[in-house]
């Protein structure tokens, strides 16, 4: 297999981080990287100009950096919640995925692209996970995640609302026993 050398204009997962040269597939390179601009060949021009960008790249990575942070604390603090249709163990008859957390935290007011969440595989089950949100190179979080039985009464699963609306309508019920008995 040919390989090629290239110079990652953008931090690319599991590849590199920007100005660095790697060696990649040029299938890779030719048909993905280079494409959507995340990479140059590396050619001594290329190199060249790269060096000369390096102090604006440093000083963009570094407010990049503090603005992530910064996020990460405001995000750190959010819990997400989910209601969803759940059969009696406890499974979900659809998921909780990537695209579904991005577009809750956009309703929030935080605008995350979804590949930026690196959940290994849709959450199927009732309960809460930690899923890992990752807003720059260095600073990665735990997202935390409920998801819920949506408003259906579901056997074994039964919301705080679920559960004081059935004992108050049992209350409700043996009032008017005691009733129609003290007649």
């Amino acid at each position: 297999m040919a390989h090629t050398r290239i110079l990652l204009r953008e931090d690319v997962d599991d590849l590199g981080a920007r100005g660095e040269i790697v060696r990649v597939r040029s299938g890779y390179a030719r048909n993905y990287l280079l494409p959507r601009k995340l990479a140059v060949e590396a050619t001594a021009s290329n190199v060249k100009q790269i060096e000369q960008e390096r102090a604006a790249l440093l000083k963009k990575e570094a407010t990049e950096r503090t603005a992530a942070e910064a996020q990460a604390e405001q995000i750190g603090k959010v819990v997400l919640e989910f209601k969803r249709k759940a059969g009696e163990q406890g499974a979900l008859y659809g998921s909780v995925t990537s695209m579904d957390i991005a577009e809750a935290l956009q309703q929030r007011g935080y605008e995350i692209d979804r590949h930026r969440i690196h959940l290994r595989e849709p959450i199927k089950r009732l309960g809460e996970a930690t899923v890992p949100l990752r807003l720059h190179r260095e600073v990665t979080i735990d997202l935390q995640v409920k998801v819920a039985p949506e408003g259906e009464v579901i056997v074994g699963h039964l919301t705080p609302e679920q559960e004081a609306a059935l004992a108050k309508q049992a209350e409700g019920a043996s009032e008017e026993e005691s009733a129609e008995g003290a007649e």
